[in-house]
């Protein structure tokens, strides 16, 4: 399988409601939520590259530039976006769907780190 093929067929999509279970006192969705949200999506992109045991190593940048609010749906996507000898990064947006309409928006971007490891916990070269 070429580069090309693995980077298209990492790509990650994972729809979810808001539910008020996991909004604020704003009724939008906690910023810490979504971030697990975007690190377990990032996770399942950089598994889905390389097939290596994968760890977070630092997430980059995140932006929230709409907040999100309950009673929408939201959907992630996980791209790979580098990839080098032990690592890749993963840029990870977050778009809200309104239930009724047809209307959509990204709200959310950020960028994980991601190290392949060994059963030891050290680090492996990815193969390209």
């Amino acid at each position: 399988m070429t580069k090309e093929q693995r980077l298209e067929q990492s790509e990650t999509r994972i729809f979810k409601a808001v539910f008020p279970n996991t909004t604020n006192h704003y009724d939008t969705l906690f910023g810490g939520t979504a971030m697990h949200l975007m690190d377990e999506v990032a996770f399942i992109t950089a598994t889905r590259y390389s097939r290596k045991r994968m760890v977070t190593v630092s997430s980059d940048k995140i932006d929230f530039t709409k907040p999100i609010p309950a009673g929408t749906i939201i959907e992630l996507v996980g791209r790979v976006i580098h990839v080098g000898n032990t690592s890749l990064k993963v840029l990870v947006e977050i778009y809200i769907e309104e239930m009724y309409s047809f209307d959509r928006q990204k709200a959310i971007t950020g960028t994980f780190t991601f190290v392949a490891i060994d059963a030891l916990k050290k680090p492996v070269k990815i193969d390209n």
